[in-house]
């Protein structure tokens, strides 16, 4: 699978410099390696598919919870995923880093869990500021702030939800979100787009979700 690639590294074509020959290298390695690892996976080899799920298993833990939030099934969930993953690496041709065609399969996990049902949401119980401290309270309104939110993002639909909590919470660009929900930019701006409006309507009833998401801004305008 990886022999042209392999090839290619050793002997460049006319590359125009070192520092360039060093670029293509550096970018072509990883590359290698992700076959590399695919390949030993395919032959049956054990210790290959568990530094498979090692490597990536954290990332995609992440990345389920800020979508879904806290919610009992997240185990099922990231189980599920890398069950995909395994099923699917004969499809795998090195066309992207193996990181983000095993994000593409977290996102369409996750979609088809927001399709089925809303992921439920964190309880959060207030704690009174008397009893434990100005810090200790603040604590506890961020973390219903994050109660909230998620509530509201239960109202939304799946691939607006999703859109959002990937560009939004999660921190991707624009365009890292339209490769991993297999959409156009364009759609996917709309997503986001219509995600904060629904947003900030249920905002605009709500004063803790409102401050939530005013800090949340601040913190990115200061970023």
């Amino acid at each position: 699978m990886f022999a042209a690639l392999a090839a290619h590294v050793v002997a460049p074509r006319n590359l125009g410099g070192r520092s360039l020959h060093n670029r293509y290298v550096a970018n072509a390695l990883p590359a290698l390696a992700d076959l590399m690892l695919v390949d030993r996976c395919l032959e049956g080899e054990q210790a290959a598919a568990r530094e498979l799920f090692r490597a990536h298993q954290g990332r995609v833990h992440s990345t389920l919870y800020r979508v879904l939030g806290g919610n009992r099934d997240m185990d099922d969930l990231l189980q599920e995923t890398f069950i995909q993953v395994f099923r699917s690496l004969r499809s795998f041709r090195g066309e992207a880093r193996l990181a983000t065609w095993i994000d593409r399969i977290a996102a369409r996990v996750a979609y088809r869990y927001l399709a089925r049902r809303k992921a439920e949401v964190p309880t959060v119980v207030l704690e009174d500021a008397a009893d434990v401290g100005v810090e200790a309270a603040e604590r506890a309104l961020a973390r219903e702030g994050v109660r909230r939110l998620y509530a509201a993002l239960g109202e939304l639909g799946a691939a607006s939800r999703l859109a959002f909590a990937l560009h939004e919470i999660d921190g991707r660009s624009v365009a890292e979100v339209a490769r991993c929900v297999g959409s156009s930019v364009t759609a996917t701006k709309l997503r986001i787009w219509r995600a904060r409006r629904a947003l900030d309507r249920l905002a605009a009833g709500d004063a803790v979700l409102a401050e939530f998401l005013g800090q949340r801004q601040a913190r990115g305008e200061r970023e």
